[in-house]
């Protein structure tokens, strides 16, 4: 049987995993099969990349567990024409998904390799609605906002102000936030100049956010 073949089937167990742990928006489990996940780890990774769970890649990061990547993605309550800020581009996997629901995708990653990396990978794959920054994250992308919702993709001491600022009012952000002995996931939305309601989405695990508006570096 054929490594290609292989990923087919994986690929299609995936979908069910995703589907029994409660993803419901078509939108999301479409551009969940439709992008290659295994183009966005390293070549000794490429036949676990069905698998649900998270994946080391360079500079000691890892590419999020998928079913955490479709829960994020579908908690932003995304529309087609929609312009989304990703915070943490990682290995370009997460940007890549969520190019194929909204109109443009900024993406902002402070580790050098990193960045590079993702943004080759996007180029090579024809994802050409993403732009790729190296940065500080916890800052945003000032010059690009309002954003009609934000993705964080590391774990915030608090909420970071920046982000909530550059949402549209009606915009979402969704983050991890330090809660104690654990993180909790929050949805985040703009109601007004000044206002916000958040909710509640469950407990979750990511690496810190590291910036101005987050955790120090203790590199």
């Amino acid at each position: 049987m054929t490594r290609d073949h292989h990923l087919r089937e994986d690929k299609q167990a995936f979908l069910v995993t995703l589907k029994q742990r409660g993803i419901r928006d078509h939108r999301v489990l479409d551009a969940m099969m439709t992008v290659p996940r295994e183009a966005f780890v390293g070549s000794d990774q490429a036949e676990f990349a069905y698998d649900d769970r998270p994946l080391q890649i360079e500079e000691g990061q890892t590419i999020s567990q998928p079913y955490v990547v479709a829960l994020m993605t579908e908690a932003m309550q995304l529309e087609p024409d929609d312009t989304v800020l990703e915070i943490g581009t990682g290995s370009g996997y997460a940007a890549a998904v969520l190019s194929r629901i909204v109109e443009k995708v900024y993406t902002v990653e402070r580790h050098r390799v990193l960045a590079n990396l993702s943004q080759e990978r996007l180029a090579n794959q024809g994802y050409d609605n993403v732009s790729v920054l190296c940065g500080d994250g916890t800052l945003g992308w000032p010059e690009h906002a309002p954003f009609d919702a934000i993705v964080v993709t590391a774990g915030a001491p608090d909420m970071p102000q920046s982000l909530v600022r550059q949402l549209v009012i009606g915009g979402r952000l969704v983050v991890p936030v330090d809660a104690g002995l654990h993180q909790q996931l929050l949805r985040v939305t703009r109601t007004g100049e000044e206002e916000t309601e958040t909710e509640k989405l469950g407990g979750v695990r990511f690496v810190p956010l590291i910036g101005e508006e987050g955790w120090r570096d203790r590199e």
